[in-house]
């Protein structure tokens, strides 16, 4: 437990500001300036950490053994209205974050790959696990923010792709998104959801660390 929370813990905080921090960029470029204008558009985690949701419940997570590490910041401020392409830039900028925690998933692969082959480290090695725990928290950070239920990413992506009358309808859901993950979650409904999707993505992460093997 104290090795994971060791670990896992600084790879989890920079992957979740990581993610808002390209909300706030992709945001900026589409034309929005509030995420700047707040001192959201920085790396700097004191911008970002949510108490309850970047250190109280991934510790929690930890402690119970729930067999994953997931936990948010405070969202960044974003207001769509200032974009310049409303639906087009809405849809960029919440894929955002999730591009970044694959792309970080990627390139924490590659790495490891490489470090497995000129240094060929024990399993155990401390350096290992850090790349093993930053795959596997960035696959579920990106998978976990595309789920389709308010507020997460995957949300609004849905709502600007479905026609404007079930749009409508579908953003009535908006105000009861977040009791709505407590359920799966409680349920382990949520789990059952996640890991299709988590394991395919770990197995092509793990072909591609045998490529570059």
């Amino acid at each position: 437990m104290i090795q994971t929370l060791i670990l896992a813990f600084p790879l989890l905080l920079f992957s979740i500001v990581l993610h808002e921090y390209c909300h706030a960029y992709a945001a900026y470029l589409c034309g929005d300036q509030t995420a700047k204008q707040q001192g959201r558009l920085t790396m700097n985690p004191v911008a970002h950490i949510d108490l309850v949701g970047s250190i109280l419940f991934p510790i929690l997570l930890v402690i119970t053994q729930a067999g994953f590490l997931i936990g948010w910041p405070k969202p960044v401020p974003i207001n769509p209205y200032n974009f310049r392409n409303y639906k087009k830039h809405h849809i960029i900028v919440s894929l955002a974050g999730v591009s970044a925690n694959l792309a970080l998933a990627i390139l924490l692969t590659v790495l490891m790959a490489l470090y497995a082959r000129i240094f060929s480290p024990a399993q155990n090695s401390a350096v290992l696990l850090m790349l093993k725990y930053g795959i596997q928290i960035n696959v579920i950070l990106a998978v976990f923010n595309l789920l389709p239920i308010p507020p997460l990413d995957g949300s609004w992506v849905l709502y600007h792709l479905l026609p404007a009358d079930l749009a409508a309808a579908y953003q009535r859901l908006f105000p009861y998104g977040f009791v709505i993950l407590i359920i799966l979650l409680l349920t382990n409904t949520l789990q059952t959801i996640i890991m299709p999707l988590n394991r395919a993505i770990l197995m092509f992460l793990s072909t591609l660390f045998s490529f570059f093997n």
